[in-house]
């Protein structure tokens, strides 16, 4: 199975790159700079050089560019019930949130101000996508339908209906012309987005699934579920091509593809973020030390893709390093769980949601600390 994409550049930087060493930590021996190396039999015996000219000795590569170091610019208020899910328009101009309170909002990502908000269905709303082009944006409700809003009259264009209960969570397609949807009927469904119908009904879980989405080309899809299992579609058959799964089978609350499909970041509600080969079906990495035992929280790969961003239960935004899995930062101001966290798409800014005790929206922009 082939989940990397024809032409896809291995950047050295990527967590595509960093993860293909996630055993590396202690062992680079350019970390050990100045050590004396001990001869064995598959190296020359060390002589003095005092009359020779040493070999430079390369530096050794840090493991991260930059430290982070997001402060609060915004704080954006109007909902009126437990925020559900925020997103960056894929031109970083918009954000985008969701809540209980049955509505969607739009907000301006460079002021902070309220550009918009949708009515229109008739429960809460637990998810909302934007597709690739920025004209639509689709929100999952509990009304059990499927909503797509027009970007550029506000309008509500499809109203997706099939799911027979909760609808908990929704994704567009690379190409925007198709879109999946999971939810508390257990399966997962794919919809031609031109014509608002049903494409395929996956029986894709025993639980309620929790998140879909679609590699970088389309042709498979990911969903996880409160059954702790993570499954990898292939779009066109609908066939289950893979399943990945811990031991203790934690439920898993979210999944995220990176860019070149080949790990999956997920969140499991045993405080515990995991990185997911998808050729090897094995955990690669782990990032651990925020609360996450009961809600369905985001993990996200932070701006420059060299740090995992995630909300927690103790009202925390926390950031890992990718390659050392080390907490770098942690976000306090949010009085009640942070539920969702958003990535822009090009520059160091991050939205934060959080749930009833608090009902707003926060923006942090990253102020690099450099190192001598």
């Amino acid at each position: 199975m082939d989940v990397d994409g024809d032409g896809y550049k291995h950047e050295e930087n990527s967590p595509e790159y960093d993860a293909q060493y996630e055993e590396r930590d202690g062992s680079d021996p350019a970390a050990h700079g100045s050590e004396p190396v001990a001869t064995t039999a598959l190296s020359p015996p060390v002589q003095d050089s005092s009359a020779q000219t040493p070999a430079p000795v390369p530096e050794p590569k840090p493991e991260s560019p930059y430290s982070p170091n997001y402060k609060p610019i915004y704080m954006l208020s109007g909902h009126s019930r437990s925020i559900s899910s925020v997103k960056f328009s894929p031109d970083g101009k918009t954000l985008a949130s969701c809540a209980a309170d049955k509505t969607i909002k739009l907000w301006d990502a460079d002021t902070g101000d309220i550009i918009h908000t949708f009515e229109g269905h008739t429960e809460g709303i637990s998810d909302i996508a934007w597709s690739n082009n920025g004209d639509f944006l689709a929100s999952a409700s509990d009304d059990k339908t499927v909503r797509l809003w027009n970007m550029d009259t506000f309008e509500v264009v499809k109203v997706l209906q099939g799911h027979t209960n909760f609808v908990f969570c929704v994704n567009f397609s690379p190409t925007s012309t198709m879109l999946a949807s999971g939810g508390f009927d257990e399966t997962v469904r794919v919809w031609d987005v031109a014509r608002g119908k049903t494409l395929k009904t996956l029986p894709a879980h025993s639980d309620p699934v929790t998140a879909v989405s679609f590699n970088h080309d389309g042709t498979l899809i990911g969903s996880c579920a409160m059954d702790g299992l993570i499954r990898i579609w292939d779009t066109e058959s609908g066939q289950c091509l893979k399943t990945l799964a811990d031991d203790d089978n934690p439920i898993c609350s979210h999944i995220k593809f990176t860019p070149n499909s080949r790990f999956i970041l997920a969140s499991t509600q045993d405080s515990t973020i995991r990185l997911w080969n998808t050729q090897t079906s094995k955990c690669v990495k782990t990032y651990t030390g925020h609360t996450n035992r009961t809600y369905c929280i985001f993990a996200d790969f932070a701006p420059g893709r060299k740090h995992i961003v995630s909300g927690s239960e103790d009202m925390k935004v926390y950031f890992w390093d990718l390659q050392t899995r080390e907490i770098v930062q942690v976000l306090d101001g949010h009085r009640d769980v942070v539920i969702a966290v958003a990535s822009h798409p090009t520059r160091r800014l991050i939205a934060s949601a959080a749930m009833e005790k608090d009902l707003t929206i926060r923006l942090w922009a990253d102020e690099p600390v450099e190192h001598a």
